[in-house]
């Protein structure tokens, strides 16, 4: 940035340049923008409701509406896709190792879900909401050092090793998540 460009942006204007030529006639002020100008599109300003908490009433009709999803159930599904995938990886190509090495990768997902699942089914303590949201972080941390280790472990374990079959296996069970979302929106 030029000096000249440096000082008008310090002094609050815009230099407009126009085909690499240095057009220094044509400043705008910042303090020419309306007020319209300066709000983000999606701010309501003055016209939107204000925020009241819900009624208990209203609170156990939205929970009627929007069921949460137990993460038991998401492991059990993901348990029999992954099982699912290594039958179908067997059966299409009559090797057992391809099967044990998609059976492999779901596990690699399935098995660090569940101690995480585990670990936050403790109770909290109420005395400091914000643990909660740090416990869920330590436990994503942790199973995610759980996969890496099941994945870097995984040659010495299945052999001989089918790296196609276990990423598939992963990515399957992986994408029961996906799944998980559709069945709380019915």
């Amino acid at each position: 940035m030029s000096r000249q460009g440096a000082a008008a942006f310090r002094k609050g204007r815009l230099v407009s340049r126009s085909a690499g030529s240095a057009n220094r006639n044509s400043r705008t002020d910042m303090a020419d923008l309306t007020e319209r100008d300066a709000r983000w599109p999606d701010d309501d300003g003055l016209d939107a409701e204000p925020w009241k908490p819900l009624t208990a009433a209203e609170a156990q009709a939205l929970r009627a509406r929007q069921p949460s999803l137990a993460p038991s159930r998401v492991l059990r599904v993901q348990m029999w896709v992954g099982g699912g995938i290594a039958l179908l990886a067997w059966l299409l190509t009559g090797r057992v190792h391809v099967a044990a090495s998609a059976l492999y990768g779901a596990a690699a997902v399935v098995l660090p879900a569940a101690v995480m699942v585990g670990g936050l089914a403790r109770p909290l303590p109420q005395a400091v909401p914000a643990l909660g949201a740090l416990r869920v972080l330590a436990w994503e941390a942790v199973k995610l050092l759980l996969a890496v280790g099941m994945l870097a472990l995984a040659p010495r374990l299945v052999q001989p090793l089918s790296w196609p079959a276990l990423l598939v296996g992963m990515v399957v069970c992986l994408k029961v998540y996906w799944l998980a979302l559709l069945w709380r929106g019915r």
